[in-house]
């Protein structure tokens, strides 16, 4: 790689750094927010929710689709983020 090309890599490296902070302070604000539903849940069978996961999953293709990202990418990513989330749960789910 010439030194040009690997200068314009790095910059965009430090700029993905930078960005993949940011969605770890976000990631830190969903988990408050998710702990805070865990606490109004009863029951662990409450944890997943299977229609409320197909109307996320079918927001954001749509979202996707409009702001012309490759729904396969963010689909991939949601039903991590949520399926991680409902482990988080079951792990942390304190019977009242």
């Amino acid at each position: 790689m010439s030194p040009i090309k690997q200068k314009k890599l790095d910059n965009l490296r430090k700029k993905l750094d930078i960005l993949d902070n940011s969605f770890i302070k976000l990631i830190k604000k969903r988990t408050n927010l998710v702990n805070e539903v865990l606490n109004l849940k009863s029951y662990k069978k409450q944890i997943v929710d299977r229609k409320r996961i197909k109307i996320i999953l079918s927001k954001i293709r749509k979202k996707s689709i409009k702001n012309n990202i490759d729904p396969k990418i963010t689909k991939r990513i949601w039903e991590n983020m949520i399926w991680s989330y409902i482990n988080y749960e079951k792990r942390n789910f304190k019977k009242k």
